[in-house]
């Protein structure tokens, strides 16, 4: 009696790929537990893009608050308490604008190694997808960026948590204590009630050659200039209260977010370009030169084109107390409402919330796509 033999090629389609254990042929894209923890590996044995990571984004944190809690520990008269208002905004900033640099850095670095190492044939050679190759890095990088970040935040805010000063009762603007927590239409009916005081303290254009103005022209000038009024009232309310914690999960899932979506793009820019420098020194450019300029300077008939750029979507996008330290007086279309509760640092009219949106996944899918692409099509 003979056996029939299965043929080669039916053993072959059936058996898993090498690096897709466990996964059946239609899912051979996604990248396995085992890929995802070997290019994590392959990072972390970076030791001076590690270091990198550490002194980017943890080791300012420690520095300031350090040299905060010495300073105030030696003359408590002269320097603040290290978990004053400021100092958390301030530092909240410092984590997010350093975060994305290193943030960008890594993802660079994670779309290149293969290439500057000589190893992306070898992998290509296995049989794994070249998709799944891609997708590894993903996660691998994230599991190196992301907790880090929630490090220097998490002290951030243990030490605004446990070396702040008492919240004020008030809130100061240009000399009148003004009840806190008021919102733009109850910091108007509130001035409108005693205009006369008014008129002598806030900076109000009650006209060309006024001089003592009558309480009609007083609640006239406070009418049409409480958009003006409200973003002092609230910056001011803002830099000195401490944040409540739903507002510092906030800032938290900002900074996470901003820093995400730079790995991201750092990761599918170099893969597309092949070359880490050149992907670095560009997104730390976009970061630091491009994004600040575009983000307070309106240009004519180009305001659209400004906002597809993704750090003027996620200024918009900033949580409120975060918004205060870095926004325009004055400027462009002022705070304005967006999602989550955050302000717009804009010097530019913010766009609505749909195109916020849009701006933000399309960066994250764009670049995601295009960086999978390079990979899938790139000569062995």
């Amino acid at each position: 009696m003979t056996t029939a033999e299965t043929p080669v090629s039916q053993e072959r389609s059936g058996a898993a790929e090498p690096g897709q254990r466990g996964l059946p042929r239609t899912l051979a894209w996604l990248p396995t537990g085992d890929l995802i923890t070997t290019k994590n590996l392959e990072i972390r044995k970076r030791r001076g893009l590690m270091i990198t990571m550490v002194v980017l984004i943890v080791l300012p944190t420690v520095l300031f608050y350090g040299l905060r809690l010495l300073f105030h520990a030696i003359d408590p008269n002269t320097y603040a308490p290290a978990g004053s208002p400021g100092f958390f905004s301030q530092t909240s900033n410092l984590i997010a604008e350093f975060g994305f640099i290193a943030a960008a850095t890594l993802g660079a670095t994670a779309g290149t190694t293969d290439l500057s190492d000589g190893m992306f044939r070898h992998l290509v050679i296995t049989g794994r997808s070249r998709l799944a190759l891609y997708l590894a890095r993903i996660p691998a990088g994230l599991a190196i960026i992301i907790p880090l970040v929630a490090l220097a935040f998490t002290m951030n805010c243990l030490v605004t948590s446990f070396e702040g000063s008492p919240n004020p009762t008030t809130v100061a603007l240009y000399g009148v204590n003004a009840p806190e927590h008021f919102n733009q239409a109850q910091l108007e009916a509130w001035l409108l009630e005693s205009p006369q005081q008014d008129a002598g303290r806030l900076p109000l254009n009650l006209g060309p050659g006024v001089t003592t103005a009558t309480t009609a022209q007083v609640r006239s000038a406070i009418d049409s200039q409480i958009d003006s009024l409200y973003a002092s009232y609230l910056a001011s309310e803002l830099g000195d209260t401490n944040p409540a914690d739903n507002e510092m999960v906030k800032i938290g899932l900002w900074v996470e977010l901003d820093t995400g979506i730079a790995f991201l793009v750092g990761l599918g820019f170099g893969s597309l370009t092949g070359q880490r420098t050149t992907t670095t020194i560009v997104l730390i450019a976009l970061e630091i030169i491009v994004t600040p300029l575009l983000s307070h300077a309106q240009l004519p008939y180009f305001v659209d084109g400004q906002r597809l750029l993704i750090g003027i979507a996620m200024d918009q996008l900033r949580p409120v107390a975060l918004a205060a330290s870095t926004s325009v007086a004055g400027g462009g279309g002022g705070p304005g409402q967006a999602l989550f509760g955050g302000r717009g640092a804009l010097g530019i009219p913010p766009m609505p919330t749909w195109a916020m949106i849009s701006v933000i996944l399309g960066w994250i899918v764009g670049w995601s796509g295009i960086g999978a692409w390079r990979m899938m099509t790139r000569d062995a």
